[in-house]
């Protein structure tokens, strides 16, 4: 491991404060969308090396959905929110307010619906980010796609760039107990900047 990229744990302490209250935000942004309480599970935020992201979850070869954005402006990441595809359309049923079992496939609509999805818990955690540093962010639209969850990931690798062989990883479950949905919201700021971002808060 690269020495030189670990975080002082006063920093990290912060850094994790700032990323939980993001995808709590991002959870209250779910919860508006679909008109019932989404709740957070067990958030974490760690360092971790860059190509170690495809197996950081169990069932790699598990296929699922996949639903992408990048972020920049005064700090550049990522976001996935990957649903397990046994539990996608029961999603979109509670997206769509359809009752259980009507989406059968995942057709244009149903990938809008999931889109939006993404684009609300993105915009919602960015915005929650955005306050706690005092910068500003935009992300790019989403993009829906089905393939295996090790697949998925290894698009956050490829499009990480070259900056560092670390990033600050933030995950956690966001779930509705009623219809057993779950959805691991998954994202990747620059840790560097935001590292920085936050010393210059502090003076």
């Amino acid at each position: 491991m690269d020495k030189s990229a670990l975080i002082e744990p006063h920093v990290m302490e912060k850094l994790k404060t700032v990323a939980v209250e993001g995808v709590e935000s991002a959870a209250y942004g779910f919860s508006k969308m679909v008109g019932r309480k989404i709740r957070v599970g067990q958030p974490s935020v760690r360092e971790v090396p860059l190509l170690e992201i495809p197996r950081l979850l169990d069932g790699p070869g598990d296929d699922a959905v996949g639903i992408y954005l990048r972020f920049k402006g005064d700090l550049l990441g990522q976001i996935m929110l990957i649903v397990p595809l046994e539990k996608v359309t029961g999603l979109v049923d509670l997206l769509m307010g359809a009752p259980q079992g009507t989406t059968q496939e995942m057709g244009s609509l149903e990938k809008s619906a999931l889109g939006e999805l993404g684009n609300l818990c993105g915009t919602f955690f960015l915005n929650a980010l955005s306050k706690a540093v005092d910068a500003s962010f935009r992300p790019s639209p989403p993009a829906v796609m089905v393939d295996m969850i090790g697949a998925l990931l290894e698009i956050v690798v490829a499009t990480s760039g070259d900056s560092s062989n670390h990033v600050l990883l933030v995950q956690a479950n966001l779930a509705d107990e009623a219809r057993l949905l779950e959805v691991v919201f998954w994202a990747t700021p620059d840790m560097h900047t935001l590292q920085s971002l936050l010393e210059n808060k502090s003076k």
